[in-house]
């Protein structure tokens, strides 16, 4: 992207968020634009200064980081959002892709690291989900949870065609269950180069950025199920005719 990077620090401890203003002084394409010490106080600057990162300590006080995050990408969708918090708590982290941040860290993170993982995160990349791919019992919480979610919606919200093929489906739900794509490949005696362009088409028809986020925006919709111990259920398209 043109131009510096412009970050927002949200965190109730001067001593905090000065040292990561030090540590950012060592990017020349970062500034920090500036810095809130609550919730309300973070949504007000963030309208003001439009930022491209917002680092929001999950433990504000009040409005905590999770609700300000919900607010921030709900007003400006455009605006990444890494959440920071003192430990890593797998509650945390699927309540942190519920509300659209793009990375969750615990706030002992290397510097150097949290640099390039906001020069990400300015670029549309949301590395929250390797959080979840690193974790396999993790995956299948988050996605068995948003399984859920999709059940408990609306029905005539759940019965919506689905903008893919039954091929695309197979793919999903494939992901979903962790293969790669030359497992995939094999599975549905497809070429490796034939499962590449079905996930480019499935990323675009989405409009998401990468794998895990389309297989938790297809099982959100309920065009694939998943249960516990990565096992798909089934791998039709809810509504699709």
């Amino acid at each position: 992207m043109a131009g510096n990077i412009r970050v927002l620090i949200i965190d109730d401890h001067p001593l905090f968020r000065q040292g990561i203003r030090y540590s950012l002084e060592d990017a020349d394409d970062i500034e920090v634009a500036g810095e809130a010490e609550n919730g309300q106080e973070a949504i007000k600057l963030t309208e003001r200064l439009l930022p491209d990162v917002v680092l929001v300590d999950i433990n504000l006080p009040g409005l905590n980081g999770l609700e300000v995050a919900r607010v921030i990408k709900r007003r400006e969708p455009g605006i990444g959002i890494i959440v920071l918090s003192v430990y890593e708590d797998d509650d945390q982290l699927f309540q942190a892709i519920k509300v659209g941040a793009a990375a969750y860290f615990s706030k002992d993170i290397n510097p150097d690291e949290l640099i390039t993982y906001i020069r990400e995160v300015a670029c549309g990349k949301y590395l929250i989900n390797d959080s979840v791919i690193a974790k396999p019992h993790v995956a299948t919480r988050v996605l068995h949870q948003f399984r859920e979610l999709a059940a408990s919606e609306d029905e005539q919200t759940n019965a919506l065609f689905a903008p893919l093929t039954s091929r695309e489906i197979e793919i999903l739900d494939c992901i979903a269950r962790g293969l790669s794509n030359k497992e995939i490949a094999n599975e549905l005696s497809i070429s490796g180069q034939t499962v590449k362009n079905h996930i480019t088409s499935i990323l675009s028809k989405l409009q998401v950025n990468d794998r895990t986020m389309a297989v938790i925006y297809a099982i959100k919709r309920g065009w694939i199920k998943m249960g516990y111990g990565n096992q798909a259920e089934d791998g039709q398209a809810v509504g699709a005719t």
